[in-house]
């Protein structure tokens, strides 16, 4: 098996030399830029496992990168790594299309168990057509898109990655410590109320009035997708 490619994007030459060093140790295949449109460029014409990249770059930042990737149908895992560390920064660096969250300063052995539990949650099957359904909610997981009763609905990727995450094992109650680690990293030690923004996010886009809700809260415990009673 071919050794899974990284790239990584940071102005910081000695940062970008010390991540490439120890990640090559590791066994990764690793490709460095130092802006945002030598990033794209890596990007949009060679295929990558994982992109780590920093928030702060001298052309136009890595929550650009990001939107640009999602915006051209890019789907390649994201890992923002960045000194800022507001939960409002961490929302839009997610809603840009990034996958996991680092903060500076941070230990050469979290970054390298961020790097495994991201590309182990890459490795996930999807079903034979491709095609996950629950009512009339409809979701391709290789084009990424989503409809309900045959209209579009655009979600960003951390609320793509939710709705899978739950799609997957429907009628199943998926509790929140749960779903927090597989989606932000068993690492994770931000606010769990993150969570429910997003829950709420995906409840507004695909339960419009008159609909049968899809996402059920089951009270201290977390999460499941089975079709309920209109609201």
């Amino acid at each position: 098996m071919s050794p899974a490619r990284l790239l990584i994007v940071d102005d910081d030459p000695e940062l970008r030399h010390f991540l490439t060093t120890e990640l090559k140790v590791e066994g990764y295949d690793c490709n460095e830029a130092a802006t945002g449109q030598q990033a794209l460029g890596k990007i949009r014409n060679e295929s990558w496992d994982l992109v780590l990249l920093d928030w702060t770059l001298p052309d136009f930042s890595g929550v650009e990168v990001c939107r640009r990737m999602r915006q051209g149908g890019i789907g390649t895992p994201v890992l923002m790594i960045t000194a800022r560390d507001e939960v409002r920064e961490r929302v839009e660096a997610l809603d840009s299309g990034a996958d996991d969250y680092l903060t500076k300063p941070f230990s050469i052995e979290e970054l390298l168990a961020r790097v495994r539990a991201r590309l182990r949650r890459s490795g996930l099957k999807d079903s034979e057509d491709g095609v996950l359904r629950i009512a009339d909610l409809m979701v391709n997981t290789a084009s990424r898109e989503v409809s309900r009763g045959g209209r579009p609905i655009h979600l960003t990727a951390r609320e793509f990655d939710l709705l899978l995450y739950l799609l997957r094992q429907p009628h199943q109650v998926h509790e929140r410590r749960a779903i927090l680690d597989a989606l932000w990293g068993t690492d994770w030690m931000g606010d769990d109320n993150l969570l429910d923004v997003y829950i709420r996010y995906l409840r507004k886009k695909l339960e419009p009035a008159g609909s049968p809700t899809l996402i059920q809260t089951v009270r201290g415990v977390g999460f499941m997708i089975k079709e309920g009673l209109p609201r």
